[in-house]
């Protein structure tokens, strides 16, 4: 028997038959994962608080059974353990689930007045939720060998004046996605996305949808020659969800056009 490398023809839909849990997927990053999940083959349940534009993404996809919307708030056990119950009700299994859902606005101003609620409302959106659901989430994942991709964002590893509590809540997500590949693995891979810079303002519901504004200044500045696309996330998402990135896990991926490694001086 020949020990040769077979050359494998490239899988064109690497998602097929494939169940992925989305939070926040109804706008921005979250749709754009959704839409590549679909695009691959792939089926979607996706949770967000915006019932128009979880509907609205339903309407405008046409994908039939192979995508779900229901009402979701990371930050509350019960809506959580509703949203994965509903998801395995019309599925049957859970493949992925893309802890994306959190708090955007960075910017809180300087911490001496930054309120106690405000610093726990950043945690338990944008980390708290993440852990509420790979909790509930995380029996079907191992039951179906399946991944977790946690969004996070490069200002867990720089950060501009008055962001504490959203960089703390990013760099523990990726704390989150090492500790729990460890303890997850080998049933389920964890890893976890860190965007720069992505233009969502096209990738909203249709009554706050709108084409971004973007300066030559503003593409320039990027290695990459342009801004990000809620696309260019999707791309990876779906590689880590995917059978093609199996000897992949606890690790971080940066995705912002080559700003975190551009020098720059005043």
């Amino acid at each position: 028997m020949s020990i040769l490398p077979a050359i494998h023809a490239f899988d064109t839909q690497p998602m097929r038959h494939r169940v992925v849990l989305i939070t926040g997927g109804a706008q921005g990053i979250g749709r754009g994962i959704a839409q590549a999940v679909l695009s691959a083959g792939g089926s979607v349940m996706i949770g967000d608080l915006d019932s128009e534009a979880g509907h609205a993404c339903l309407d405008e996809w046409q994908a039939g059974e192979r995508a779900a919307f229901r009402q979701l708030d990371v930050s509350r056990e019960a809506s959580v353990q509703r949203w994965v119950k509903a998801a395995l009700a019309r599925f049957g299994t859970i493949h992925g689930l893309v802890n994306n859902a959190g708090i955007a606005d960075p910017h809180q101003g300087p911490l001496h007045e930054l309120s106690l609620a405000t610093w726990n409302r950043y945690l338990g959106t944008n980390l708290t939720g993440a852990f509420l659901c790979s909790k509930h989430a995380l029996p079907s994942l191992a039951a179906a060998s399946g991944a977790i991709v946690n969004i996070a964002s490069t200002r867990a590893l720089q950060s501009e004046p008055d962001t504490e509590a959203y960089a703390a809540s990013k760099g523990g997500l990726l704390a989150l996605t090492h500790a729990l590949a460890i303890s997850a693995g080998p049933a389920v891979r964890v890893n976890a996305i860190l965007p720069g810079w992505i233009a969502t303002d096209a990738w909203q519901k249709p009554t706050a949808r709108h084409r971004p504004k973007l300066s030559r200044r503003d593409r320039s500045q990027h290695p990459a020659g342009r801004v990000g696309t809620p696309e260019d996330i999707g791309a990876l998402a779906s590689y880590l969800l995917s059978d093609a990135s199996g000897f992949v896990t606890g690790q971080s991926f940066v995705v912002d056009g080559g700003m975190t490694v551009k020098m720059q001086y005043a």
